[in-house]
């Protein structure tokens, strides 16, 4: 006979009230959380994943816990690290991550009734209490706990024995007993903290890297035509010798004829402009076609293979739009935003008018097509040996469709870095990192004072923002030449490069930056005059002035200096003037991820012995900056000795590692002096004590 539906429930609800009871701990306050598990963490291999959580219970009783990790999806085969107390019903445990992919982790707690009755045990026998019931409690515990270990049925077998009390306490007071009885702890009614949280963990290049942008049809003796993809991997082994890890390429596609730009963004182009990358789509094809006087795909996938042979990786530019000679236009005209003649409307910002652009309608009626169809074109680049992408503009599509899409393109590659090209409002660029993107650009642009660099780089670096926006520093790009480069001169490009390496673990700038070419297409405008992007520019890469040389010896220290492969361990410190910018760098605790392999024909220098020691005793890189381009600055800078382990009083020596210049400080305030005729900036590293 079926039992009527109201008695179902009565048991039902009868379990679940019984479950609650027991379930009497709190764990709550988990970090590092992102909007409540909505989104993931990030991290590299062979970082760590350090948790709290707030745990506590009603009662006086102990309790115990462990934080749960291991691959995502997989929880029967995670990984148990037990919590420490902190203090405050604070506990915390950690644990890294070794592989690419995706993790998850978690916090359970419960009471522990062992340790809980231990205590009690002790407390009362210290005060020469009769504890006869309580021996007789512990027995229970631990014989429950034993199934068939021999060892704790002995214990349990003494604690019921006619032994004198004393004895039988200081049996269970050894830690052994201890260990052994929370490997087998009594987990019922224990809490578990939900939502899983994950982890993403991407490959080194995510946190550490130095990009270098270029143009390849500018890779020519003839300015008539464009460079092609055989002779810019000429220019290859240059880049790489300047110490750069990533060579970043605009859009490679066919590029339209219909409203071209011609130089300057003039509206009417003259015979032979080649127009701009970013109008993508002619006759030839779109996204999945190479614009033709660039080369072929064989030429393509050379140029990539020399590029990894020399230790670079290539990145892509992945502008989502077309010109109205794209094959979708013709294709797939439901794919854009139309004016109610019919007519496609293109691109506009008021009132500017970008006619040689058609915007993509990401809400069209075949919104799934369009959507697959994108994603296919990340893959299809992946297919040739392109994982890194820089996204143009990401802010003006789908938050939905890019949250879908980069966790699509990494279920098949999970190495593939995404570069959000998004200078917008600064929660929109936080969404964005949340939603996938692996790396960030930022305001670094324009925040040029040491004031404005200290309170931008303390957010990025002390709040929940770094636990999922990895910042790009990159010192100029094809859209942006700053006013403090325009007026600065080189001084300026000197400490701009210098800031952007040191203060940020991934940095990067457009070709010409080591020419300091800082000329604007007007007062007032970030626009480069004669721009790339409008026309072939070919450069003499020796013109006088170049600072060639100090980008491979800063790429070079970055290199052999963990502190600056990371964004933790970033700490300002205090001077007399506000014009300096003084701070250092330390590796992050523990063993550090392994350093990817390097050319030797990339390394122009060794450290000294010195450096060596000093790397491998302290592991702190220092560096001062003036901010002011145009005059000298001098004044005193704090020196934590402290932090240190030095005394007020003691001498050191420090060594400016750009060129080997020592100087020989004492105690905490020293003096420096960056004139702009001069130097910029020191990067620094202690040597060692003096007598």
């Amino acid at each position: 006979m079926r039992r009527p539906a109201a008695v179902v429930d009565d048991e039902t609800a009868r379990v679940r009230l019984t479950r609650s009871a027991h379930q009497r701990v709190v764990v709550e306050h988990v970090r590092p959380e992102i909007d409540g598990g909505r989104f993931p963490i990030k991290r590299t291999p062979g970082e760590s994943v350090v948790v709290t959580a707030d745990v506590f219970a009603d009662g006086h009783d102990l309790l115990d816990g462990v934080l749960k990790y291991g691959a995502a999806g997989r929880q029967s085969e995670w990984t148990e690290v037990p919590l420490t107390p902190v203090d405050n019903d604070s506990w915390t445990a950690s644990f890294i991550v070794q592989e690419v992919g995706r993790y998850g982790y978690t916090v359970e707690a419960w009471i522990d009734r062992f340790g809980s009755w231990l205590k009690g045990l002790v407390a009362k026998a210290d005060a020469d209490q009769d504890v006869a019931s309580e021996l007789l409690e512990g027995a229970a515990l631990v014989q429950s706990a034993a199934t068939d270990d021999k060892q704790l049925i002995a214990i349990a077998d003494l604690l019921r024995s006619d032994r004198p009390q004393r004895d039988r306490v200081e049996a269970v007071r050894d830690p052994t007993l201890g260990a052994l009885m929370r490997g087998r702890a009594d987990r019922t009614g224990s809490t578990t903290y939900a939502p899983i949280l994950e982890v993403i963990v991407d490959p080194e290049r995510a946190r550490f890297g130095s990009w270098y942008e270029m143009f390849p049809r500018s890779c020519t003796p003839d300015p008539s035509r464009s460079g092609t993809f055989g002779e810019a991997e000429a220019r290859l082994p240059e880049i790489a010798s300047m110490g750069f890890d990533v060579v970043y390429l605009p859009p490679i596609h066919p590029i339209g004829r219909s409203f071209r730009k011609g130089r300057n963004n003039a509206l009417t182009p003259e015979p032979g402009d080649p127009g701009s990358p970013w109008a993508i789509g002619g006759p030839e094809g779109g996204h999945t076609a190479i614009e033709p006087g660039l080369g072929t795909f064989a030429d393509f996938d050379r140029f990539v293979e020399t590029a990894r042979s020399l230790h670079l990786q290539v990145a892509l530019d992945i502008a989502f739009q077309a010109s109205p000679d794209h094959p979708w236009v013709r294709e797939h005209p439901e794919w854009f935003r139309h004016r109610p003649d019919g007519s496609i409307k293109y691109a506009e910002n008021p009132p500017k008018k970008y006619q040689d652009i058609y915007p993509l309608d990401f809400n069209s009626k075949d919104s799934a097509g369009l959507w697959q169809e994108l994603k296919r074109v990340f893959l299809f680049w992946a297919g040739h040996g392109v994982t890194i992408f820089r996204v143009d503009n990401p802010h003006t599509k789908s938050f939905r469709f890019w949250e879908w899409c980069i966790a699509e393109v990494k279920r098949e590659y999970p190495e593939a870095i995404f570069l959000s090209e998004a200078f917008t409002r600064p929660k929109v660029m936080r969404y964005l990192a949340k939603a996938g993107f692996t790396q960030s650009y930022t305001y670094f642009t324009w925040r040029n004072s040491a004031l404005e660099l200290r309170e931008y780089l303390t957010e990025l670096t002390t709040t929940e923002v770094r636990e999922y926006m990895r910042p790009n520093f990159f010192a100029n790009t094809p859209d942006i030449l700053h006013e403090y480069l325009q007026h600065g001169g080189r001084p300026a490009f000197e400490v701009r490069l210098v800031l952007a390496a040191t203060l940020a673990a991934s940095y990067g700038i457009y070709s010409g930056y080591e020419l300091c070419e800082n000329v604007a297409v007007r007062p007032g405008s970030e626009e480069y005059l004669d721009s790339e992007k409008y026309q072939i520019r070919i450069r003499d890469w020796n013109a006088p002035g170049n600072i060639t040389e100090l980008i491979g010896r800063v790429n070079q220290i970055r290199r052999e200096y963990p502190a600056l492969q990371f964004n933790d361990g970033l700490q300002f410190h205090n001077t007399d003037n506000p014009a300096l910018l003084w701070f250092s760098k330390s590796p992050p605790a523990g063993p550090l991820p392994a350093a990817p392999a390097r050319s030797e024909e990339r390394v122009s220098a060794r450290p000294t012995d010195a450096t060596k020691r000093a790397q491998d005793r302290a592991g702190l890189v220092f560096v001062v900056a003036n901010t002011d381009p145009h005059n000298l600055q001098h004044g005193w800078i704090e020196m934590p000795i402290a932090e240190l382990g030095l005394a007020p009083d003691s001498t050191y020596v420090v060594e400016d590692l750009l060129d080997g210049a020592r100087y020989t400080w004492r105690g905490a305030w020293n003096y420096v002096r960056l004139d702009p005729a001069d130097r910029m900036a020191h990067i620094m590293v202690i040597l060692a004590l003096t007598k």
